[in-house]
């Protein structure tokens, strides 16, 4: 890739926080570490095309959400909470944040920023919940996703291979790739 060689569609960050990042963290993505350089190499190529997603706490919690978060009594906390915060490594480099307490992060936000006719780039944690949940509704949306695998982590390497090979199955809505191939399609 060149310098100013960009890949077409809008890059999406999922959930790079201190929560799936912390090794004491009951959510810790054991690979989060790799996804993180994953999604440091992919910065570049898209610009100001990027959004980083944060998974919140809701208020109070309703429906099948008040069993989740019984189970999960520590993650009840406010949206300025640490555990919420993006990594260190993150933090500055997020000019575009998209704030949501489902794990699907396909907003209207999302979607407008993607646009109607356009790409959605997914990077970040966890593969098996909220990326594979943001792929599947954009998909559904008729919008072409790119999941990176290298980019992206799971709860265990397993749930992220099974999972990347679900996400396969729903070709061509949606395309399994690695940070080079992406890379190659760059334009200068």
């Amino acid at each position: 890739m060149t310098s100013s060689g960009t890949v077409p569609g809008l890059l999406a960050v999922i959930d790079m926080q201190r929560v799936f990042a912390d090794p004491a963290s009951p959510w810790a993505t054991p690979r989060c570490a790799d996804a993180a350089a994953g999604v440091r190499r992919l910065l570049p190529a898209f610009g100001d095309r990027v959004a980083f997603t944060r998974f919140l706490a809701p208020r109070e919690p309703t429906g099948a959400w008040r069993a989740y978060y019984a189970r999960w009594p520590f993650a009840l906390q406010p949206p300025e909470a640490e555990l919420w915060e993006l990594t260190d490594e993150f933090a500055d480099r997020a000019a575009h944040v998209i704030d949501t307490a489902t794990f699907g992060k396909w907003t209207p936000e999302l979607a407008g920023r993607v646009g109607p006719d356009g790409r959605l780039v997914l990077a970040g944690v966890s593969t098996d919940c909220c990326v594979l949940s943001t792929a599947l509704a954009a998909a559904d949306a008729g919008t072409e996703v790119l999941v990176v695998a290298d980019a992206c982590a799971g709860v265990d390497d397993d749930s992220h291979i099974k999972t990347l090979q679900v996400l396969d199955l729903y070709r061509p809505l949606i395309r399994v790739t690695t940070i080079d191939d992406l890379l190659a399609e760059a334009r200068p």
